[in-house]
């Protein structure tokens, strides 16, 4: 009878999982390096003859496979958000900074209503003027239907933003789960959009200030370089930086 080498032997015996799908998505696969589907997986190891499963061993950890490279990665992978829901995060804290500093320095100044304005636009939300910018702010700020005119507005908004209001929470829900995936220069651009607020009527308020440190803080910026940020945003045009 004619022996067996191991590679025969390895492909008569083998121990392979068996994978179940527990639930079907999106995620940013990084094989593939952009948005793909993935099916998320639980499985059991078998010990297999010609393929077919004989022996269950034990459980193997739940992973995600991706349905276009069907590279297999743990579960963290999900944790990466895909590149559409990026680009919304991004928007959001853009958004929500350009209410914070507009709310510190008041909409009295028309240049730092057209500062925010600018910065809302450029974040992606093209349709979104000054009136609906100044609705968005009184909602957030607590005033609901006490705003009427921009004009009138000011020292209260700047007030609201340092108590436990809806613009301070804000700020913490959309900065904070965003700044883990941005590189620091990243982070610092969206400083640097408020500070371009704050300067609009040429110089930075006491509560414009601490709006930007509360920014800072929110996107995980260290302490001691937010005020050399922001004193250079003072020399140099924020289109510039």
């Amino acid at each position: 009878m004619p022996c067996l080498g191991s590679g025969a032997v390895t492909r008569l015996w083998g121990v392979r999982p068996k994978w179940r799908t527990d639930v079907l998505g999106d995620f940013f696969c990084p094989g593939c390096g952009g948005d793909r589907n993935y099916r998320r997986q639980h499985g059991r190891r078998w010990l297999r003859l010609l393929g077919t499963p004989l022996l269950p061993l034990g459980p193997v950890i739940g992973s995600v496979q991706c349905t276009s490279c069907h590279g297999r990665y743990g579960v963290e992978a999900l944790e990466q958000p895909t590149s559409v829901r990026l680009g919304a995060m991004l928007r959001d804290a853009q958004y929500t900074i350009a209410l914070a500093l507009l709310a510190a320095g008041g909409t009295a100044h028309r240049a730092a209503r057209e500062a925010a304005c600018t910065v809302v636009r450029e974040a992606g939300f093209e349709d979104c003027g000054e009136a609906q910018v100044l609705a968005a702010l009184a909602a957030l700020s607590g005033l609901g239907g006490e705003l009427h005119d921009a004009h009138e507005l000011g020292a209260p908004f700047g007030q609201r933003l340092g108590e436990a209001g809806g613009l301070a929470v804000e700020l913490h829900a959309v900065l904070e789960p965003l700044a883990p995936h941005l590189a620091q220069q990243g982070r610092e651009r969206l400083l640097l959009q408020g500070a371009a607020i704050a300067l609009a009527d040429g110089r930075y308020l006491p509560q414009e200030r601490d709006a930007l440190a509360a920014v800072g803080s929110c996107l995980d910026l260290p302490k001691s370089q937010v005020p050399a940020l922001l004193e250079a945003a003072t020399r140099a045009p924020y289109e510039n930086l």
